[in-house]
């Protein structure tokens, strides 16, 4: 599950308490161990900024309450531009500016204060921040270009370029609660050229990250977390309401994070969520992160877009979608190959919203899954839940359109009753059929709760859409999710894929190579990479190793990932043969600094840099 601020509540405003006048640097274990709802009890302070203080160190242990962290059960070692404000001035230990907040932001700062400790304190693990942010969860500053060690083997030629990863890193220290999706979007590039590595990162400068860094507090709501209950939504609301009328933000300029994932198409590069519009960043030639802005593709794309379009390299065109919680609760668009957008597709067939985070493209369809998540009101309203929930008596369902539909009335529907897909691998056409793989996640209600409840199991899912008669097969029985294939089979039949290992979820504790083509009912799993005790990786990525040569084999290539041990403190960027038997490493990158756990991650080639 990744970092998506959903769509569902993107017009929802509402906002986070931090705070104050004083800029304060904070070691990084007062995250896990001060608990925001005794903010009350303790002498009043005023804080701006936060930075999360990077010092050696042996790990950092989650709160007694929470799971604890199972060593993997076979191991490998690893080897070893805003308006000025009237009064800023540096951070001590950055060039960060600090803003003092003024008087109304200073105000709202402590009417949130009481909702937060009063209304609606971080009660649930899943929303207080002493858990969701400890151990490498915890948010680190932004880092210029910084030299990288290669510590293990050399290189290879065909990296050159940048592996970048997407994921929730919050500007500001939450005062209330705090999901894992909520965080502001942080990229972690590494620049590779002639076998030397550069790591930056850098916030997408999205209109949320420069209004409530030039505010010196936070503005807007948090999503997942703010709204759980009547009392705390309409607390929440109404002071986003004053917010506006204030004239501390627009909510036209969007709310978005950012924090999801990245797309590389029409000589663009997007860093993507999927409640807002994409937000085009580029990398400069000594390995920096600009945010370039907000893009609407010449007005055309006025709402929100999936944070996962899917793009055909050999076409260069790009698929996606949004949704939303009114009708047409599902738009379906593409992309040409210059990256110009065409017209829309509503799906009114689509009569209930639905939680899309994902979907699937073959050469002739696009598929989508209406599955069991969706808006969950009720819960809200008298649980005290999240207004997003499961709805077990929900049958999902498999929609398949047209890859170049230009209305939905060929859209056909098919039940596949417990199918509940977050993320999708990929999708192919069999002569009548149409074939979809996918983790599927089997407790479903636990998915924004209780994420190390989840199970997800890799199915291959075929629609015959002559009989409409659906069959289903499970590929492996492990706990697999954050699915990859070699980029150049996108659409079409694969039989690789790469899947990261829940351990639980959201931690990451090896990479699994799956071969697809095995018969029914065959665990398809044909090598593996446990990391090692108490470290923990990512989604990893397919990176070709002859990506211009169409006699080269699928696997013929290169697994990479971010990769963090617990217990030295210290983060690595591994580089993985995809074609041996144990995924061997083949080259080790020591970091200089940490990399927190995130979501998803692309791969650009140095050519595609320079057209940035």
């Amino acid at each position: 599950m990744d970092a998506s601020s959903s769509s569902f509540l993107s017009a929802i405003q509402t906002s986070k308490l931090l705070t104050g006048t004083m800029a304060m640097t904070i070691p990084k274990s007062a995250v896990t161990t001060t608990p925001s709802f005794l903010s009350r009890h303790l002498p009043s302070l005023n804080v701006s900024s936060v930075r999360i203080e990077e010092k050696p160190q042996n790990s950092t242990t989650r709160p007694t309450t929470s799971r604890t962290s199972r060593p993997a059960s076979s191991t490998t070692t690893l080897p070893a531009a805003t308006k000025p404000t009237p009064s800023t001035r540096k951070s001590p230990a950055n060039d960060r500016r600090v803003v003092e907040p003024n008087q109304p932001t200073m105000m709202f700062n402590v009417l949130e204060g009481v909702i937060n400790n009063f209304i609606d304190p971080p009660l649930r693990q899943s929303v207080d921040p002493r858990y969701v942010l400890s151990d490498n969860f915890a948010p680190v500053d932004e880092l210029p270009p910084t030299e990288c060690e290669v510590i293990h083997g050399s290189l290879p030629s065909c990296l050159d370029g940048a592996y970048i990863r997407n994921g929730p890193n919050p500007q500001y220290l939450p005062r209330g609660p705090y999901h894992l999706f909520d965080g502001d979007g942080m990229l972690h590039s590494i620049r590779i050229s002639q076998g030397k590595a550069t790591l930056c990162s850098r916030y997408v400068k999205t209109y949320k990250y420069t209004m409530e860094r030039d505010a010196g507090a936070p503005l807007l709501p948090n999503v997942f977390s703010g709204f759980n209950g009547l009392a705390a939504s309409a607390a929440r609301g109404a002071l986003s309401a004053a917010r506006i009328l204030a004239g501390q933000f627009n909510p036209a300029n969007g709310i978005g994070l950012a924090n999801t994932s990245l797309a590389y198409f029409g000589n663009r590069l997007y860093a993507l969520g999927e409640s807002d519009l994409p937000y085009a960043v580029r990398l400069t030639s000594n390995g920096d992160i600009e945010t370039l802005g907000r893009h609407d593709f010449d007005r055309k794309l006025l709402m929100s877009m999936t944070a996962h379009p899917k793009v055909d390299l050999e076409t260069g065109e790009a698929f996606a979608f949004r949704y939303g919680p009114v009708p047409p609760f599902l738009t379906y668009f593409h992309f040409d190959g210059n990256g110009n957008k065409q017209p829309d597709v509503p799906i009114f067939s689509m009569t209930r919203p639905s939680f899309l985070h994902d979907f699937g493209i073959s050469s002739k369809y696009a598929i989508f899954a209406d599955i069991q998540i969706g808006m969950n009101p009720m819960e809200m309203i008298f649980g005290g839940g999240s207004p997003v929930g499961s709805d077990p008596a929900k049958v999902s369902r498999l929609g398949i359109i047209p890859r170049y539909a230009t209305d939905e009335s060929e859209m056909k529907w098919f039940d596949v009753p417990g199918f509940n897909i977050i993320h999708a691998i990929n999708a192919w056409d069999e002569e009548d059929a149409v074939v979809i793989l996918a983790p599927n996640i089997l407790s479903v209600e636990h998915t924004l709760e209780r994420m190390d409840l989840i199970h997800a199991l890799v199915e291959k899912v075929r629609i015959d859409l002559k009989t409409g008669i659906v069959t289903r097969n499970p590929v492996s029985a492990r706990n697999l999710d954050f699915g990859v294939i070699n980029p150049a089979y996108l659409g079409k039949k694969n039989r690789f894929v790469y899947a990261a290992i829940g351990d639980p979820m959201p931690k990451i504790s090896g990479v699994v190579k799956l071969d697809v083509s095995k018969g029914e009912r065959q665990e398809c799993t044909v090598a593996s990479r446990i990391f090692g005790p108490r470290c923990y990786g990512g989604e990893p990525f397919f990176v070709a190793r002859e990506p211009e040569n169409p006699e080269a084999e699928e696997d013929d290539g290169y697994v990479v990932s971010y990769v963090h041990d617990e217990i030295a403190g210290e983060s690595k960027f591994l580089v993985m043969d995809a074609k041996s038997p144990g995924l061997d490493i083949v080259a080790a990158v020591r970091l200089p600094r940490r990399v927190p756990y995130g979501f998803h991650g692309l791969f650009v080639k140095e050519s595609d840099l320079k057209k940035l």
